[in-house]
């Protein structure tokens, strides 16, 4: 039996603000780090990717990937580390054809169209994805310092929902007419491919977290194009279903937060305050003051932790800027919980990810003043 007081300490890492946040324990300051914060707005995450010759070849090699998802902490003073992978590994696996071209997004060759496709979907064999889980065990090693890791490691993946869109689509869509024409013609194919990446999802967080995933991520990046209801039905109880079924400790007996990002997921936060994970994540349409007094909960009561949610293009903005709304964000969600026990914490994030026509430079304007700020809000 894992000892929980022992499970919670975090004992293992120099830097273990983000996971004391995830948790809702106190932290000297809001941890903050960046979806795509390993990405194309680095110049030397550019260069190491023409190295590899194509995306899939930085993703599938143990070494590139382990490099670039250090690249963004030696530049900034972030408070976690993300696993560099995407989120279509999984459908990939499976056998769809996974591509990216050169300034495009991804493409699948082999989209889920009919009933014969649905019906030779299935949770695709780990050792396929093996490429993955090695990188998570590289990037924990490197980022090993006296013993102790640097910083957290978040792993990830897709919600169902969401590859879901991608299966049908073949790519990204502006409308999602196909996927929406399935869920609504023939609900039953959708679900059954939803039941389908439900159970792979969760095989592959679950390898994750045996490779040394200290914290996982579900992005529902499309969970927002739904109806009301149709959100509810097809989306978040497919989260449900891969949240059951993760592991709740890690192999070096530490707990591992699971985080849930619903992109335009607002309006149904209330609905969301009974997933079992620890920590929500919001868009930059969110008010951080309502959804803190909506699902934050209280000290020493449940609730969960709030992760968000900067509009990624402040950070066009002139530096002055940046901070300004850094601190209009922190002031938002207010002080965070003080003291021993829980109670309501924050974990500085954008609202989605960055672009990649960020200027490096204004992200270290960011980080700095959200350690500076939220240290303020403690005094």
């Amino acid at each position: 039996m894992t000892d929980t007081n022992a499970s919670l300490s975090f004992d293992t890492l120099h830097n273990p603000t983000f996971l004391q946040a995830c948790m809702r324990q106190a932290t000297p300051h809001t941890p903050v780090w960046l979806m795509r914060q390993a990405g194309r707005y680095l110049p030397e995450y550019v260069a190491t990717r023409a190295k590899a010759g194509s995306f899939m070849g930085l993703a599938t090699n143990r070494d590139y990937a382990t490099e670039v998802t250090l690249q963004p902490l030696a530049r900034y003073p972030l408070d976690a580390a993300i696993l560099f992978s995407d989120i279509l590994t999984v459908p990939d696996a499976m056998g769809l054809g996974l591509s990216f071209a050169q300034g495009e997004g991804p493409r699948f060759a082999h989209p889920i169209k009919t009933e014969a496709d649905v019906a030779k979907l299935e949770v695709p064999d780990m050792a396929k994805l093996q490429y993955v889980f090695d990188a998570v065990s590289s990037i924990r090693k490197a980022l090993t310092q006296d013993g102790k890791g640097r910083v957290p490691l978040i792993g990830f993946s897709g919600s169902p929902w969401t590859l879901a869109c991608y299966m049908v689509e073949g790519k990204g869509s502006d409308d999602y007419r196909l996927v929406k024409t399935m869920l609504y013609s023939r609900p039953d194919l959708m679900h059954k491919m939803l039941a389908i990446n439900a159970d792979a999802v969760a095989a592959y967080l679950n390898a994750q977290i045996d490779a040394g995933a200290q914290a996982v991520m579900i992005f529902d990046s499309w969970g927002g194009v739904l109806a009301d209801g149709a959100f509810h039905q097809f989306s978040l109880a497919y989260t449900v279903r891969v949240l059951a079924q993760l592991k709740r400790f890690g192999s070096d007996g530490k707990i591992v937060p699971r985080l849930v990002f619903t992109k335009g997921g607002g309006q149904w936060l209330q609905d969301m305050k009974a997933l079992d994970c620890e920590v929500l994540g919001l868009d930059w349409t969110v008010n951080l003051e309502n959804a803190r007094a909506l699902v934050g909960g209280t000290v020493d009561g449940p609730g969960k932790a709030l992760q968000g949610n900067i509009d990624p293009n402040v950070l066009f903005a002139p530096p002055a800027a940046i901070g300004a709304e850094a601190a209009k964000v922190l002031d938002s969600f207010g002080t965070p919980f003080q003291g021993a026990g829980t109670g309501p914490t924050h974990i500085f994030n954008l609202g989605h990810g960055i672009s990649q026509y960020t200027p490096p430079e204004n992200v270290a304007a960011l980080v700095a003043a959200v350690h500076s700020h939220s240290r303020k809000l403690r005094i």
